[in-house]
């Protein structure tokens, strides 16, 4: 499945889920994620990829570095993962 294909599925799951998945761009920072989820009270950063692409070093980079400010960084690259991420994340809101 293209990136395209997967991040229009992505983005109708989660609002199907009742939250957002607004795009993510930081002007002079290459690397970011994709993608800001914001659902149950939670921000949740996702880079979506086609099937069996891998981060570039720079992705990598940004995700390690946001983990280490203490947030959540997912890379998908598959209906089955994102299926998989909406399920832990509807598991967790009705958790709270």
């Amino acid at each position: 499945m293209r990136e395209s294909e997967l991040e229009i599925y992505f983005r109708k799951k989660v609002k199907d889920l009742g939250g957002l998945a607004v795009k993510f761009t930081s002007p002079g920072m290459a690397g970011v994620p994709d993608r800001l989820v914001l659902i149950g009270g939670c921000a949740i950063f996702v880079e979506l990829k086609a099937e069996g692409k891998k981060l570039r070093p720079i992705q990598l980079y940004r995700k390690q570095q946001l983990e280490a400010l203490g947030q959540t960084v997912q890379c998908l690259d598959s209906r089955d993962a994102v299926d998989e991420f909406i399920r832990k994340v509807n598991d967790a809101i009705r958790a709270t």
